[in-house]
């Protein structure tokens, strides 16, 4: 069924709106995959003419579809995967937004024009997209739009695209940091306590036995080898046969 474009102010506006929302992948307690599903969930509000939209990304030298609002976009990527090459490939490597229209691509990208046509699909808009969701660089990747419509994307709608894309991509590495220091956070406070609990059972055996902090703790250490169990556990342990309150689960 054809949908009738929006005016420029009304595309613009909507564009805003989607990136309004992006604001929430940043403050929400989520997965990197989530995050993911919200920018192409958002990305179909930023172009009203697509019906499905995916993301791709370039890991370990392998494309995959990360995310995607219908499983009909699967087999669109799928073939420009196996093909190596297509419009949302294209995009990551020339560094730009690309257009494609079935049936005008059959010289360019014989494998995708087909694969679309067999689809139904009329139209398709890429956009890179670098995401910064695991260690190391970050990774290459495109956001794509895919319309039933011949004359879905123009010029305009290239330029939003690619600017909600660039917001987006930092939106998913903002709450990637947010994240890292939580767990940072989280990690540190466990540390510390359980730097706590040793210095108890190390207070304890040295009132038990007499011996120095230096003894008291290579005790703790032989023991923990012996048993082949951490340092901390073993003086959480050690504190409960006490009677104290260092067994906590």
């Amino acid at each position: 069924m054809r949908k009738e474009r929006a005016d420029a102010l009304a595309r613009l506006g909507a564009t805003s709106v989607a990136v309004a929302g992006l604001r929430d992948i940043v403050t929400a307690e989520q997965s990197a995959e989530a995050a993911l599903a919200r920018v192409a969930g958002a990305a179909a509000e930023a172009a009203p003419q697509a019906d499905l939209v995916s993301i791709s990304v370039l890991a370990q030298r392998v494309w995959h579809t990360a995310t995607h609002t219908g499983a009909a976009a699967l087999p669109l990527d799928a073939e420009q995967f196996s093909a190596d090459r297509g419009p949302a490939l294209e995009s990551v490597r020339a560094h730009r937004p690309v257009r494609a229209r079935t049936g005008g691509e059959a010289r360019r990208w014989p494998e995708f024009d087909a694969a679309a046509a067999r689809a139904g699909v009329r139209a398709a808009l890429s956009v890179p997209l670098w995401l910064e969701i695991g260690d190391g660089d970050p990774l290459p990747g495109a956001l794509t739009c895919y319309s039933y419509t011949d004359d879905a994307f123009d010029p305009f709608d290239e330029g939003l695209l690619n600017l909600y894309a660039l917001v987006a991509g930092h939106a998913v590495a903002d709450a990637r940091r947010r994240r890292l220091a939580r767990d940072a956070a989280a990690q540190f406070e466990r540390a510390v306590a359980s730097r706590a609990e040793i210095e108890q059972a190390k207070g304890a055996l040295m009132a038990l036995h007499g011996c120095s902090a230096d003894e008291a703790f290579a005790r703790l250490v032989e023991q923990s080898q012996r048993n082949n169990i951490r340092v901390h556990v073993l003086a959480r342990r050690f504190l409960g046969s006490l009677g104290g309150s260092g067994d906590r689960g």
